[in-house]
């Protein structure tokens, strides 16, 4: 009675088979569980990681350009130097307006150009490494195509438009 009730206990506890043992009875074995095996990740040959780091620096010298063109003409002036007025203020509620408005989109459009520079400098860590090119959600390699046309890319399409339906 005390056997039947500390077999119920550990089926409730993890998952056991009953086996037939020899002249004794039945005994308790354990199921092993099966392990999660991630898929083995497809490393890209040196020559194509080269061409890719490539496209990595020359994109990040672009984005970069860009940010620094945004700070000086935009996030570095003052309300007076923006407006182009001597006494620092519009004359026109309107103006004021405009000059905020251009001043908001500016620091939106750096926030972007930022994130981008990140991501490129994530990529590079993963040439590195020698895992680029997989996607980091499915671990199953990115297109060349998308590679290509977005080199700093961490997923793969399938994975972009699940997260992007989210």
């Amino acid at each position: 009675m005390a056997k039947a009730k500390r077999v119920k206990r550990m089926k409730k506890a993890k998952k056991i088979r009953r086996v037939q043992g020899p002249g004794s009875g039945v005994r308790v074995k354990k199921i092993a569980k099966k392990k999660e095996t991630k898929p083995k990740l497809k490393k890209m040959p040196k020559r194509e990681l080269k061409i890719y780091k490539k496209l990595l620096l020359k994109e990040r010298e672009k984005v970069g350009g860009g940010l620094s063109h945004i700070a000086e003409t935009t996030l570095n002036k003052s309300a007076r130097e923006a407006s182009g007025d001597l006494s620092g203020y519009s004359f026109h509620m309107a103006d004021m307006a405009s000059d905020d408005y251009e001043r908001e989109f500016s620091l939106g459009r750096a926030t972007d150009e930022q994130k981008i520079l990140y991501a490129i400098d994530e990529a590079m860590k993963r040439v590195e490494d020698g895992t680029y090119g997989n996607c980091q959600q499915c671990n199953k390699p990115i297109p060349k195509t998308r590679l290509k046309v977005l080199p700093y890319t961490a997923v793969c399409i399938n994975c972009q438009k699940a997260n992007e339906g989210k």
